[in-house]
């Protein structure tokens, strides 16, 4: 089999993203194999395939949105093992999917899209929930009352009450919990939640400004993203001593913002020209 290229893998994770209905799993492992160059597609295979013997492991016959929260919990959090602590936060490995199902270990927002995938590979009617600053998982209709439950997988899936949610959202932005949060996740929406937990852990740490790059061309290929990444990018190119490929794209962005706030391109253009004086 041939190496894979990074151009490759960037071309599979767009279209991927682009599709009617993107794999989470797959979008997740792409994201790893950026940071893990021995993830080949033979390793993304092996790891879709455990969340295939993981799912193969839950009960039949599970009724109601109840049951699948404690069946899940029982397996993935009891007998696996799967959950999170504060450590991880400090970790690259907490946001890799391959990672986290090898260590068992990870960030909320991971430990959440292997109890989704393990349990819709299982027929659950489940889903993401992007709660602010602490992602978990739902399982029945979302916004009808007695209908949704809601899991912790960073809490080896410990099952929410509605007091649990409202002091997870109010500890994290103080503010109230909103029935709009607990709408299912797009796959796509997650992903750039991983990939911006990715550039944060970077961000802290300078020495890994290629990690900061490839997250955010990363983000930059999903269908729908902050206009702003744009220019995330470009500083990151200057940083990195690209100035010229910086400039260019500081000048790209000062367009897109131009109509609706001139004073901010006309700042971000002379940030471009500064960027080329680098070069002299």
């Amino acid at each position: 089999m041939h190496d894979e290229s990074a151009s490759e893998r960037h071309r599979r994770f767009a279209e991927e993203a682009r599709s009617d209905r993107p794999d989470l799993a797959l979008l997740c492992l792409l994201i790893g194999a950026e940071a893990d160059a021995s993830l080949d597609e033979a390793g993304r295979d092996a790891a879709q395939m455990e969340l295939d013997r993981l799912a193969g492991l839950l009960p039949y016959g599970l009724r109601t949105p109840r049951a699948w929260a404690f069946a899940l919990a029982d397996l993935l959090g009891d007998r696996c093992g799967f959950h999170g602590v504060p450590a991880d936060y400090q970790r690259l490995e907490s946001s890799l999917l391959h990672e986290v199902l090898r260590r068992r270990r990870g960030l909320p927002i991971l430990l959440s899209v292997v109890w989704v995938e393990v349990a819709r590979r299982a027929g659950a009617p489940v889903y993401g929930v992007a709660l602010p600053g602490h992602y978990v998982v739902g399982f029945g209709a979302p916004g009808e009352t007695g209908e949704q439950v809601l899991a912790d997988p960073f809490a080896g899936g410990r099952v929410l009450t509605g007091t649990d949610a409202e002091l997870l959202v109010a500890g994290a932005t103080g503010a109230p919990l909103e029935p709009s949060m607990l709408r299912p996740a797009d796959p796509r929406e997650t992903v750039l939640r991983i990939l911006n937990n990715i550039r944060a852990w970077a961000t802290a740490r300078p020495e890994h400004s290629d990690v900061a790059l490839w997250a955010v061309e990363l983000s930059l290929l999903l269908p729908s993203h902050p206009a702003r990444l744009r220019f995330d990018h470009a500083q990151l190119l200057v940083q990195r001593g690209d100035f010229l490929a910086g400039a260019a794209e500081m000048d790209a962005y000062a367009e897109i913002v131009a109509p609706a706030e001139p004073g901010t391109a006309d700042a971000v253009r002379r940030r471009a020209k500064a960027a080329r004086a680098m070069l002299n």
